[in-house]
């Protein structure tokens, strides 16, 4: 398992090397000059040519990815041509609010989808089943920026139960370790700002975990009735064992490898920035800042953030190979 892990993390170097390479191409290929975009359109072309010449975006592309390759091996990702701030420390301001977002999205969805899809295939053709179903399909269909907008609208401005947008009440202190909300509260025993995270991550990560919610409960639905047809299911039931017991300890884990898969899809998906959530409800994230990046062809953000976000899925994989062994004790990595 060991040398699975380290073949693999090497791995990681080459996948990263053909990333840059093909983010720092297509950059160039965009039509826009980032120089010009942030001189201002009635800029001289004295003020044009000096921020080509102090980013570097008037010498050969070549060379231009030798000091860009340079700058990332010794772990330095740029500075923002528009912010001018270094990007390793706008990630690391705001991709804890993506995280902590992503991580409430996805419990919403397991703990919705992962019963509801057990359910469905125990009780197959019921009511539930088909409701479940039905269900699962209307959000796997439903534009996230349409729900978003309608939880935001429904329980934020009709009813006022939640708050609607940003990560805390401006009127509450609260003392930044992390940059977790609901972690620093935690660690700071600040209760008052616990809740009042939790209450402004309701409405973001339910609009946000709706899909994922939906592909979980389908894709588990689905391997279960797989693995509910296997003639050791019937032997377990052949035994005596309780139902719960047969469909919990028996049928549940082995259907668990394709859920898992999906899951890690998902949860790569969720860290690398959801766009339309952040933007609906103000949430401070990747996602918006990237998107705006790249409107304002602001290169070095949106080069770093590729390796950023490459980084993370190629982990997020290989902690899912990882954990199939943990859930099959017949897998093995030699």
């Amino acid at each position: 398992m060991t040398s699975y892990i380290i073949r693999r993390l090497l791995s990681l170097i080459p996948t990263l090397f053909g990333v840059s390479i093909i983010v720092f191409l297509f950059l160039r290929m965009i039509p826009g000059d980032p120089a010009l975009a942030l001189a201002g359109e009635h800029a001289t072309e004295e003020n044009v040519e000096r921020i080509r010449e102090e980013f570097g975006l008037n010498k050969p592309l070549p060379e231009q990815y030798v000091t860009y390759m340079a700058k990332i091996l010794r772990g330095d990702l740029g500075r923002s041509i528009l912010s001018r701030r270094p990007i390793t420390d706008e990630i690391r301001a705001r991709f804890p609010a993506t995280l902590e977002l992503s991580v409430c999205a996805l419990f919403v969805a397991l703990v919705v989808g992962l019963p509801a899809g057990i359910i469905s295939a125990t009780k197959r053709n019921s009511v539930f089943d088909n409701t479940a179903m039905v269900g699962s399909l209307l959000g796997i269909s439903m534009p996230i920026f349409w729900l978003g907008l309608m939880l935001n609208w429904f329980f934020a401005v009709r009813l006022g139960w939640l708050p609607s947008v940003t990560r805390l009440d401006s009127a509450i202190e609260l003392q930044r370790i992390t940059n977790l909300i609901i972690v620093d509260s935690i660690l700071t025993g600040n209760a008052e700002a616990l809740l009042n995270g939790i209450k402004h991550l309701i409405l973001p990560a339910v609009a946000l975990g709706t899909i994922p919610m939906a592909i979980i409960a389908r894709m588990t639905r689905s391997a279960m009735l797989e693995v509910l047809e296997q003639d050791y299911i019937r032997t377990a039931r052949a035994k005596g064992l309780v139902e719960r017991v047969v469909t919990v300890r028996h049928a549940l884990k082995n259907a668990l490898l394709p859920v898992i898969t999906i899951l890690g899809l998902q949860v790569g998906v969720l860290l690398s920035g959801a766009v339309l959530t952040e933007t609906i409800f103000a949430w401070p994230g990747i996602g918006r800042w990237l998107y705006l990046s790249i409107l304002s062809r602001d290169y070095p953000i949106v080069q770093g953030m590729a390796l950023f976000i490459t980084s993370l899925f190629l982990i997020v994989n290989l902690l899912v190979d990882v954990s199939y062994a943990l859930v099959d004790p017949r897998i093995r990595y030699e």
